[in-house]
């Protein structure tokens, strides 16, 4: 696997990202809104990655990321995940403070490492957030979700993952009393603004707004 600069992996884990796991074409406006950074400097990325054949670049047609470069996003996707579960774990971080810390941790290149904090952990398959982790062959096995939103009234679901992570909605969360396992079951839909009410483990009724709805994913 080629060596990648910090800048290049997290191009390529936008790539990823945006492209919906590597199944469409994304614009060189969408990579540049989502980095925060110009279009200009979104192009010249894009060819030095073009030329590691990591994606595939047509100047103003956009691009999309080539296997090899998927392969490369996943292996930092791996160890983001990865480092997340340690952190809350083993050092007892909330769910709300690790991903900044694990975008730091993602680029530590050692193989050996990676693979001993995956046994260290147990070979956890999702992060704290409820996203599946690759394995070491980049493969990983997702959970049948939708959002809250999509259930019927009276209809009942657990909570498996989030959609949102930033940390002011995580920490929203933690205020109401949602989290990762939490039981729910609907007892009104207001059709007006999309919000909710729910029951919480059987005991804790919320009023919730359609962004939150939205945002928050269960199986049955």
């Amino acid at each position: 696997m080629k060596k990648l600069s910090f800048a290049e992996e997290n191009y390529l884990k936008a790539v990823y990202h945006l492209s919906g796991a590597g199944e469409s074409d994304v614009s060189t406006n969408a990579i540049a809104e989502e980095m925060q950074t110009k279009a200009a400097s979104v192009s010249d990325m894009l060819r030095r990655l073009s030329e590691k054949e990591l994606v595939i670049y047509k100047k103003y047609q956009g691009v999309k990321i080539s296997e090899s470069g998927k392969k490369s996003a996943l292996q930092v996707i791996r160890k983001h995940r990865l480092w997340e579960v340690f952190l809350v774990e083993k050092l007892k971080f909330n769910w709300d403070q690790v991903h900044e810390i694990a975008e730091q941790l993602e680029h530590i290149k050692s193989p050996l490492l990676i693979e001993r904090l995956d046994d260290f952990l147990g070979h956890p398959k999702f992060d704290p957030h409820g996203d599946p982790i690759p394995d070491e062959n980049g493969e990983f096995k997702e959970k049948p979700q939708i959002p809250l939103a999509e259930v019927d009234l009276n209809g009942t679901g657990i909570v498996v993952a989030v959609k949102d992570t930033n940390p002011l909605f995580l920490q929203h969360l933690d205020k109401i009393g949602i989290y990762l396992g939490a039981k729910t079951k609907i007892i009104d839909k207001v059709e007006f603004d999309g919000s909710m009410e729910i029951l919480v483990d059987s005991k804790n009724k919320l009023f919730i707004s359609k962004e939150i709805a939205q945002n928050v994913l269960v199986t049955n």
